[in-house]
């Protein structure tokens, strides 16, 4: 409980301070033994969480003295709650099933808002996606381009609470969306259903944006479509 809480404590102080101090990706962090002083706890401690949040993405440490030591903040200040998410689903006894169910429920209420509040720049950054799907050289990268396609769905629905839930859950889900895409032994099937998704909120359908968003995940994970 100790880890969860310094975790808390530094990522508020990180929160803090951005919004105090109009921090920045590659703005540097107050050193561990300020930061220590400042949230009252050990230096060990800050370290500790200042490597959960490196793992994370959040900022980027660098060993030694002087003006290239101490951590440099990497990510947007928008992305703090995935990162927290992130780390709750990570340490948490959650099953692969219960993440990709509740991904179903995420996905499903925003293709059916996004059907009925998509703009042409919405549509054309599902469009990038798609056609960097196509060109996608190996799994990993086509796992990725995908994660974008749905991310700017969830995004597009304008509940930033779903959507920072849906960046955390892909997040947890990446390795086994690789094993699924390997399993069904191509993309090509995969692409046909993305398009029948964009297709659907392009045209303002909501239910038929519901009903391939889910056509789409029952054939990706077939096992959450059992009893």
């Amino acid at each position: 409980m100790r880890r969860a809480r310094t975790f808390e404590d530094v990522l508020a102080e990180i929160e803090r301070r951005i919004v105090a101090d109009g921090l920045t990706p590659g703005d540097r962090l107050p050193g561990e033994r300020r930061l220590a002083e400042q949230l009252q706890v050990s230096r060990s401690s800050v370290r500790e969480a200042l490597r959960v949040l490196e793992t994370l993405g959040v900022v980027s440490s660098q060993a030694g003295r002087g003006p290239d030591a101490g951590a440099v903040l990497t990510s947007r200040p928008g992305d703090a709650l995935t990162d927290l998410l992130r780390l709750h689903l990570g340490l948490s006894s959650l099953s692969m099933r219960e993440v990709v169910e509740t991904r179903m429920m995420i996905e499903q209420w925003s293709a059916g808002r996004a059907a009925g509040h998509a703009t042409a720049e919405h549509l054309a950054l599902l469009r990038a996606a798609l056609a960097n799907m196509e060109r996608s050289g190996s799994v990993e990268e086509f796992v990725r381009h995908d994660a974008g396609f749905h991310l700017a769905i969830a995004e597009m629905s304008g509940n930033r609470l779903q959507a920072a839930t849906m960046r955390a859950l892909r997040a947890a889900v990446e390795g086994y969306a690789v094993e699924a895409v390997t399993r069904l032994g191509g993309t090509e099937r995969l692409m046909a259903e993305h398009r029948a998704i964009y297709d659907a909120i392009a045209a303002g359908d909501r239910e038929a944006a519901v009903t391939a968003t889910t056509r789409h995940l029952t054939h990706t994970y077939p096992e959450i479509s059992e009893p």
